[in-house]
């Protein structure tokens, strides 16, 4: 009799066929399908050739070849397509069986699908996979959630597979918490990763536009961040491209590539939910708009045309400018995950998920796109305190932002001399300032939406919760009684 497999995969793209020789390298045979069934077939002729796979033409014969309980992954487009499979796949299991939907689902459908499986006795789990095609092969970081019972079944699949931490070879994989919760994290490191890559952006613009340098001049100082406070996966990658050269034309290669950016939609749903729950996570929201800004190209040819900005050129200390970038974006990468964490543990309380916040940055060590060096000083600050309200207020980086507060002010000071615009570091600064300004000017902003609509105001001088209104244009400003208490 054929060995029945230990997992099922549905969906051979790049992603799936990864990730499936990734489980069989580790140990597990896998029973794959795919809805052109001719896929299959390439597969198992091609890249799996010789492996333990068993290749499957039907959805019944998927579950038919699992050993029970059976554990099904979807590796499918987010959205319809997953609802599609669910409603496909279902009929055919049994109690106690595992579907796993392992694509970039917003979190508010992994909830739905949790509940809704919970009610026939399956099983579900939404997981976050991160680290693209390479990390998919050789192993990405995990973040699963759902339904905790399902948890036992994957964990000996997905912490075999998962990235191993360079530190100490822990798994880069952990259970999140029930429902959305994994997809929810997974999304939020997608923000804080169009975050990072935004700073970088604007680190090579001031260097390029405005220090004039070459991109051989920029792979040298990108080179040596990575060897510092930096070192991570996106500077590393940036290093790299600027070394390439276009085989077409002898430029570098980041020259030839036109300014339009393209997104997937969960830099966009991370700074949705930060207006769902009242979270200010301005700087990757700043992210997700200069790429919208990006694709305007042709407005934005028309525009360079007509309007006046600086035409300022560099002279002064190229070294000491470049150091004051490197800091400035340092400190912007600490708030860009300071207002991630904070976006967390809001909706860790709204749904009662009790996230660990440290167990996340020892995930998010290896394998994913926002692997970098400082991630162990979060898992430390939340050791000191579990609590933490905002990774600002850690002793260890608070000392690293007074540090870097000064370069960080000089260099926005620098790109708005010369017109360059740094739309993520800038909204740092002002994240930053705005989070330790004692008093902020929402008092006047207040009294305009109680003056135009009544919304009313609390006082300075009376209890939080008692709520008050002014008649601003009849009876001289006076202060009426209170009008209720939450």
């Amino acid at each position: 009799m054929t060995k029945q497999a230990d997992i099922g995969l549905v969906g051979l793209a790049v992603m799936g066929e990864n990730l499936i020789l990734n489980m069989e390298r580790n140990g597990f045979t896998v029973a794959c399908f795919n809805r052109t069934v001719s896929k299959v077939d390439d597969f198992i002729n091609g890249r799996g050739k010789g492996k333990r796979f068993i290749g499957c033409h039907s959805i019944q014969e998927l579950v038919a070849s699992l050993a029970k309980p059976r554990r099904i992954m979807l590796m499918v487009k987010a959205g319809k397509p997953v609802d599609e499979f669910i409603e496909q796949i279902a009929p055919h299991l049994e109690p106690g069986d595992t579907l796993i939907d392992g694509g970039n689902s917003h979190y508010p459908d992994t909830i739905r699908r949790t509940k809704a499986l919970a009610a026939k006795q399956l099983r579900f789990i939404g997981t976050g996979v991160s680290g693209g095609e390479e990390g998919a092969l050789n192993g990405p970081a995990i973040m699963p959630g759902g339904d905790p019972a399902a948890w036992p079944a994957v964990q000996p699949i997905f912490t075999a597979i998962a990235a191993k931490a360079p530190q100490d070879g822990v798994p880069c994989c952990t259970w999140m918490g029930p429902d959305g919760a994994g997809h929810f994290v997974k999304m939020v490191h997608n923000g804080i990763e169009y975050g990072d890559m935004q700073l970088i952006c604007e680190a090579f613009h001031l260097m390029q536009q405005g220090l004039g340098m070459t991109a051989a001049e920029m792979h040298a100082v990108f080179t040596e961040w990575n060897t510092g406070v930096l070192d991570s996966y996106l500077i590393q990658i940036t290093r790299d491209i600027l070394a390439k050269t276009d085989p077409e034309t002898g430029k570098p290669m980041v020259d030839v590539i036109l300014d339009t950016a393209g997104q997937k939609g969960t830099g966009k749903w991370t700074s949705q939910a930060g207006l769902d729950f009242g979270v200010g996570i301005p700087q990757i929201a700043e992210a997700v708009f200069a790429r919208c800004l990006s694709a305007i190209k042709e407005e934005r040819v028309a525009a360079a045309k007509k309007l006046k900005g600086p035409r300022k050129v560099f002279h002064g200390d190229r070294t000491k400018v470049l150091k004051q970038i490197h800091d400035a974006v340092y400190a912007a990468k600490i708030c860009s995950y300071a207002q991630g964490y904070q976006l967390l543990r809001a909706a860790s309380d709204e749904h009662k998920w009790n996230l660990n916040y440290g167990e996340i940055a020892m995930v998010w060590r290896a394998g994913c796109i926002i692997r970098a060096q400082f991630l162990g000083g979060i898992k430390e600050a939340f050791n000191r305190k579990p609590d933490l309200a905002n990774l600002l207020l850690d002793p260890y980086f608070r000392k690293v932002i007074a540090k870097a507060q000064s370069p960080w002010r000089q260099t926005v000071k620098l790109a708005i001399s010369l017109g360059i615009p740094v739309p993520a570091i800038s909204t740092a600064l002002n994240y930053y300032d705005s989070y330790r300004c004692e008093r902020l000017p929402a008092n006047l902003l207040q009294a305009q939406r109680d003056y135009f609509g009544a919304h009313t105001y609390e006082r300075v001088d009376k209890p939080r919760g008692e709520f008050f209104h002014t008649d601003w244009t009849g009876t001289g400003g006076k202060t009426a009684a209170s009008i209720y208490t939450v």
